[in-house]
């Protein structure tokens, strides 16, 4: 039987023959390269396995990425729509304010339409005016125009050869558009 040194603890099948097997099974080298090869299939196993845990993951997080950016993109749509709501009520609520301005400068005397008071009323409701058209706020033009039902309000009809048929002949209360939306219908008489 021959046996094995430090430098042969490396087992070749060529010094493999009957005499010096049981040495060789023995010999801890042996019993080495065996756990060598069960770990080199159990890491092969354990990679396969972290590679489609890895793939799992980079794929939830593509998903949950995707998510985040929808949810981003609907909240600053619903908080643009919910801004731009609000000032439409505000807007709404300060038409009969700016139709009150309109009655009382059209109610001033001649005489008095210099007075100093009247002229302070007037520059505020010339501003209110110009602070609602920098909003978006324009208004309806009605009179002379073909009476347009997603526009104007027609409470009275009249027979008159001077205007054309379906022509507004008479606004009584002005309607007012917020960027593409109607706020308040005018309120109009038009011609059959």
């Amino acid at each position: 039987m021959a046996k094995m040194t430090g430098k042969d603890n490396k087992i070749n099948k060529e010094n493999i023959d009957e005499e010096n097997l049981d040495e060789i099974l023995e010999n801890p080298a042996f019993e080495l390269e065996e756990e060598q090869e069960d770990v080199s299939e159990e890491n092969k196993e354990v990679e396969e396995s972290k590679d489609k845990q890895i793939a799992s993951l980079v794929d939830s997080l593509k998903r949950n990425m995707a998510e985040f950016d929808n949810f981003r993109k609907r909240t600053d749509k619903e908080k643009s729509q919910m801004y731009g709501m609000g000032q439409k009520e505000v807007i709404e609520k300060l038409l009969p304010t700016v139709d009150n301005f309109e009655r009382a400068l059209s109610s001033v005397p001649e005489e008095e339409k210099e007075n100093s008071f009247t002229l302070g009323i007037d520059m505020i409701y010339k501003q209110l005016m110009t602070t609602l058209e920098s909003m978006g706020v324009v208004e309806i033009e009605a009179i002379g125009n073909n009476f347009d039902p997603n526009l104007h309000n027609a409470v009275m009809h009249e027979e008159n050869d001077e205007f054309g048929e379906n022509i507004v002949a008479e606004q009584y209360q002005k309607g007012y558009m917020y960027k593409d939306t109607v706020l308040r219908h005018s309120m109009v008489k038009v011609v059959n």
